[in-house]
């Protein structure tokens, strides 16, 4: 089985609350994202159904003559239900204890599953290449699924948008950061 998944981090946002749309320049990096991963050969896009994450991959659908899937799964990732003034610290700690579950929030581990289940799930499917759009928190806990030395330091390195390539080949996976802006 030959499986490859493009998992993307949407691009520049004006905020981080759900409806929050792309900034001028965001616009611009989806529709450079939609010219270099054009020619990949992807045949289905799953995304967040945040406004940033859904607007990140419309221009690449649209070339393709996809529709976006929109799975809640993909939704970002709630530390806490409260602002925290140490929410750095906090983030960090929870790439290590990843049961820590903050007032109101979610663990690592249950994000982490829900995300999987996505991955999952995508891995049944007839297409052999898919994108999928999520958010920093989330997708940095993807990738520790399939490679555990990724924590807070590689979150911390995400950009806006960011993409990894994520190979199935039969019993084993091979991930690499394929572009960062």
């Amino acid at each position: 089985m030959l499986k490859t998944l493009y998992i993307l981090r949407h691009c520049q946002a004006i905020g981080q609350e759900p409806e929050a749309a792309l900034t001028s320049e965001g616009y611009l990096q989806a529709i450079a994202l939609s010219s270099l991963l054009f020619g990949f050969g992807i045949e289905r896009v799953i995304s967040s159904p945040f406004t940033r994450a859904y607007q990140s991959i419309a221009p690449l659908a649209e070339r393709l003559g996809l529709s976006v899937e929109t799975d809640n799964r993909l939704a970002e990732r709630v530390l806490c239900a409260t602002p925290l003034a140490d929410w750095r610290e906090r983030l960090a700690e929870s790439f290590i204890n990843l049961d820590l579950c903050l007032d109101g929030g979610e663990s690592s581990r249950d994000a982490m599953a829900r995300g999987i289940a996505v991955i999952d799930e995508a891995l049944q499917q007839k297409a052999e290449t898919i994108a999928i759009v999520t958010h920093g928190n989330l997708m940095a806990l993807i990738l520790k699924h399939f490679d555990d030395g990724i924590g807070y330091a590689e979150w911390q390195q995400l950009s806006n948008p960011d993409v990894y390539r994520l190979q199935f080949v039969n019993s084993g996976t091979h991930l690499e950061r394929m572009i960062f802006f």
